[in-house]
């Protein structure tokens, strides 16, 4: 893992998730680069080093400044005091401030400086639309093609060591779960497979779900990459997982998300957001 990014308000929901990727950024020596956001249009927006003073961009009136300004300021700042938190002692992470209007500046930020891993915070289970920025998190989990890594309270001693990635296994959860799996190295964790079967059309016998994983192993030629193959039988997909995460102490639950329409039945709806809302674990996430 080369470099982990974490959009930011300094809020202590945003220093939870600061947390977990200090973490890992301490057992894998990669780079850390902490993101914040300003909504600031861009004719009103002044040109920004963190070696030199603010200027006005060539061609804005003067009078339109001083919001822009003040809130360049204050992000210098929050920046000074957020070096001084005890977390943060000895650790090296890059500042970075940008100016965006939408969701898709995170994700685009990410790609500019080649993250490997999006890290969030979300204030507790009332909904991914309730995180720390708002239903712009929501998107950012819904359509990164990078993973994001959902983080709930403090994870500063979270260890990332077992790892369940739950699916229906069909032909769509191929790209997500070769992508899970390429992070899960990275991440030097045990990859954990899980299939939950719920009453009704989707109910698989024994035999069934069994030759369903094998045939998506030999798909993948990933099979060797697997620690363990899990079944569980529960009324809904959502309750099966995290109820087996909770029981099996998994580290981190992994999920796929597939934009508006879900995964299959798997997915279908918003199991993928259920499971990330209700989880009292980080929950990484993929797309298709």
């Amino acid at each position: 893992m080369k470099t982990i990014i974490v959009p930011t308000d300094f809020s202590e929901t945003a220093n939870n998730a600061l947390k977990a990727a200090v973490n890992l950024q301490k057992k894998h020596g990669c780079k850390l680069v902490l993101l914040h956001m300003l909504e600031i249009a861009e004719n009103l927006l002044p040109e920004l080093s963190f070696n030199n003073d603010v200027k006005p961009r060539s061609g804005t009136a003067s009078n339109s400044l001083p919001d822009a300004f003040f809130y360049m300021k204050l992000a210098q700042k929050r920046f000074a005091e957020i070096r001084e938190l005890p977390f943060l002692k000895g650790v090296e992470f890059e500042e970075a401030i940008q100016n965006y209007l939408n969701f898709k500046g995170i994700i685009d930020s990410a790609h500019k400086h080649e993250a490997d891993l999006i890290v969030m915070g979300s204030q507790g289970s009332s909904g991914l639309s309730e995180m720390f920025l708002g239903s712009n998190t929501e998107k950012v989990v819904r359509y990164s093609d990078i993973p994001v890594l959902v983080v709930k309270g403090d994870a500063e001693k979270i260890k990332f060591e077992n790892i369940v990635f739950a699916s229906d296994f069909s032909e769509e959860a191929i790209t997500p779960f070769i992508k899970a799996n390429t992070l899960i190295k990275k991440l030097g964790a045990k990859l954990n497979l899980l299939y939950v079967n719920t009453p009704g059309d989707y109910f698989l016998s024994s035999a069934q779900m069994r030759k369903k994983i094998d045939t998506f192993l030999d798909t993948t030629k990933c099979k060797n990459d697997v620690a363990n193959i899990a079944f569980v039988s529960d009324f809904t997909v959502e309750k099966g997982v995290l109820n087996y995460a909770t029981d099996n102490k998994m580290d981190a639950i992994s999920v796929a998300t597939h934009g508006r329409t879900g995964i299959s039945h798997f997915f279908s709806g918003s199991i993928s957001e259920d499971i990330a809302n209700h989880a009292n674990k980080p929950v990484i996430t993929f797309k298709i």
